[in-house]
């Protein structure tokens, strides 16, 4: 495995995640928009290989210039009114939503992606980037209720729901076994592209 060593400066690394949950958002335009998601097998200069959750091994070629972004665990206590979220979620059967997994952004960040749409966590399930209006704590765990292009979502967070935010990271972090999600694209010959990887840091899984 060859590891190149690379430090991303905070500013740098914002603009880059803000155009990074664009794209995840919205998808590409020009091909196909492909999310890989998994542990790393390999690394080797820009060839990226990725056991995926399904099982499968998945080439990634990374474009020239690629970035690194980290993600680190958090907790239900570090959200707050005013927060901007992301929050990936299933409907439940008694009414609202439970969340899947919860990605709280830095303060720069605030409005990037924001909306609700559907994803492809598991089926049925959508994201949902918004800003936290209230944070409650009930019997059966906290709900919060989210708003953003003048509307209204509440969606409950169980005690095991993973929970992150995001932390430095560099080509150095990139490690067999590291779990990685990849925003990239599949052209028409099955090719998988990215320009863009992110890392779990000290154990933690990228959510999305």
């Amino acid at each position: 495995m060859q590891i190149m060593p690379h430090n991303l400066n905070a500013l740098t690394g914002l603009v880059w995640a803000a155009g990074f949950l664009t794209m995840a958002s919205h998808g590409s335009l020009a091909q196909e928009a492909q999310r890989v998601r998994g542990a790393i097998e390999s690394l080797n200069g820009n060839t990226l290989v990725v056991k995926t959750r399904e099982g499968t091994e998945q080439t990634v070629k990374l474009k020239p210039d690629w970035k690194v972004r980290g993600i680190r665990k958090a907790s239900v206590e570090d959200i707050k009114p005013g927060d901007f979220v992301g929050v990936a979620s299933l409907p439940k059967a008694d009414g609202g939503d439970g969340a899947l997994e919860v990605l709280i952004f830095p303060a720069a960040m605030k409005g990037t992606g924001e909306g609700s749409r559907p994803w492809d966590l598991k089926p049925n399930s959508t994201m949902t980037n918004a800003t936290v209006a209230k944070a409650v704590k009930a019997v059966d765990g906290h709900t919060i209720t989210l708003t953003y292009q003048g509307k209204e979502k509440t969606i409950s967070i169980a005690d095991d729901t993973p929970i992150v935010t995001i932390a430095p990271a560099g080509k150095k972090d990139l490690v067999a076994g590291a779990r990685v999600i990849v925003m990239g694209e599949k052209a028409a010959d099955g090719t998988v592209s990215s320009a863009n990887v992110t890392v779990g840091t000290n154990g933690a899984v990228p959510p999305m």
